[in-house]
């Protein structure tokens, strides 16, 4: 791929005479690398992108340090779309599908009806925290919304698009009342903003730079945007998890395993393709506690 920069990114702004702030995403290189681990559909694609967007977005959005982690599941065409998202901004993601039953002018109800939604943040230190929301909206931005609403936080709303190619998002969020005091003001400044942002189509939130984003919904407004904060793809897999799990099979059910695969147990990550193979001896010399053997041969 090429190596360009600034293709994957977040970058703030904020509304110097109201009180909300707002954010865009874009990802290109980490989306296509996400696209090339599988042979995904086109709608599969989309919102594998969206929720991608999404996940960049709400990384900013939450400041913790951690593993963010989003789930859509429904019993449809699409039982699953996975994304995690670390505070370093390294990013990852999968889908899981019914190639058979996805029609190419699906919606969102079709492709995964009666769904849910999962946004887990587990930190690096503190308690694992989730929430959970029905997949009740036309679009992922409807159900992030919605997300927002329900777990009766500040005003959220969300605008997400993807295409195969581009991921893109625009994030607007209400802020502490300060610049405008009254409570009537500080509703009809949020509606403004959430109205015109309204106004954006998806071609023009996947195929124009930010500045000519905001220049055309907010022209009228003070808006002030800050320096891009990179994103990439990076699958945190290894051959030391993989091992850390075969481990907590236990001696036997490991020897087992080598046993029934023919001489040896393949663990396959999901999100990136990655195999790892662990023989006889490689067992023998994890439950020994002598380290793992890396594929260079050197240990841990």
């Amino acid at each position: 791929m090429t190596d360009l920069p600034d293709t994957d990114f977040t970058q703030r702004f904020i509304f110097d005479d109201s009180d909300a702030r707002g954010e865009l995403v874009a990802l290109e290189r980490s989306y296509a690398e996400v696209l090339a681990k599988h042979p995904y559909p086109e709608p599969v694609a989309q919102l594998l992108g969206e929720l991608m967007a999404a996940a960049s977005l709400l990384v900013g959005t939450l400041k913790f340090d951690g593993l963010l982690i989003l789930q859509a599941r429904s019993e449809g065409p699409i039982p699953l779309l996975m994304i995690e998202c670390s505070s370093d901004r390294e990013i990852r993601g999968l889908a899981r599908y019914d190639a058979d039953r996805i029609a190419p002018d699906a919606t969102l109800a079709d492709l995964m009806p009666d769904g849910v939604l999962a946004l887990t943040v587990d930190p690096t230190v503190g308690q694992r925290y989730q929430g959970i929301v029905d997949l009740d909206g036309e679009t992922l931005s409807d159900c992030f919304t919605n997300y927002f609403v329900m777990s009766q936080q500040v005003g959220t709303r969300f605008w997400l698009n993807a295409d195969g190619k581009r991921a893109r998002g625009l994030l607007l969020q209400q802020l502490p009342a300060d610049r405008i005091k009254d409570e009537e003001d500080r509703a009809e400044s949020w509606a403004h903003i959430t109205a015109l942002a309204g106004t954006l189509k998806a071609e023009e939130l996947l195929g124009l730079d930010n500045e000519t984003i905001l220049h055309r919904l907010y022209h009228e407004d003070a808006v002030r945007l800050f320096d891009v904060q990179s994103l990439r793809f990076n699958c945190s897999c290894s051959r030391e998890r993989s091992a850390t799990a075969l481990v907590s099979l236990g001696l036997e059910d490991a020897q087992d395993l080598v046993v029934e695969h023919g001489g040896n147990i393949e663990i396959d990550c999901q999100f990136c393709n990655q195999r790892y193979l662990f023989d006889a001896a490689d067992i023998a010399q994890l439950f020994a506690g002598a380290g793992v053997d890396t594929p260079s041969g050197t240990r841990h």
